[in-house]
């Protein structure tokens, strides 16, 4: 238990210290929801990677509808400060109305295999998430799927921390560095 509570206390610590040696994110996103069960009633999980594998943002929802959808699009720009060329989504209609008024001049690829990339990476969150006893709380499971989506992009090299050692011990000394910072 008490694992979990420093994640839930010090995850949004740690990922807000590293921002600053965050990689530059790409212009080309693949954006899909998710399903999680937070306090036994189901929420959809926005999220989306860029073309390099690196997590940009979650946005976790009690509904999967445009509101939802722009307000995570919003934010996800506003983070970044990226507007991308190319958002490759699912074909869910929300999605065509959403991208055309806050992205009219990217390109939307609804291809049936494009999204493949974000898929794959829900995997590896359930595959976390699926041991767990369950998410009780909005806001814990807000922070776990970000503390993941952080972790995901320090292992894959997405910061500027940890370079100078082995694979091995990259992550420790990455979270080394942060310690030293917060």
């Amino acid at each position: 238990m008490t694992v979990y509570r420093w994640v839930l206390r010090f995850a949004p610590e740690f990922a807000e210290a590293a921002r600053a040696r965050q990689h530059v994110v790409g212009d080309r996103w693949h954006v899909d929801e998710t399903y999680v069960k937070v306090g036994g009633r189901w929420r959809y999980l926005f999220r989306a990677i860029d073309q390099f594998g690196q997590v940009i943002d979650v946005f976790l929802s009690p509904r999967r509808d445009a509101k939802a959808a722009r307000r995570f699009f919003e934010r996800a720009m506003s983070r970044t400060r990226i507007s991308p060329v190319e958002v490759t989504t699912d074909r869910y209609r929300v999605y065509l109305s959403v991208l055309d008024e806050l992205l009219p001049a990217a390109f939307h690829n609804t291809e049936v295999h494009a999204n493949n990339p974000l898929e794959t990476d829900h995997g590896r969150l359930k595959a976390r998430l699926r041991p767990m006893r369950g998410l009780k709380r909005d806001r814990t499971a807000r922070v776990v799927a970000a503390g993941h989506a952080f972790v995901q992009n320090l292992r894959r090299c997405f910061y500027d921390l940890g370079t100078d050692e082995r694979p091995g011990s990259r992550l420790a000394s990455a979270f080394s560095e942060l310690a030293s910072v917060i």
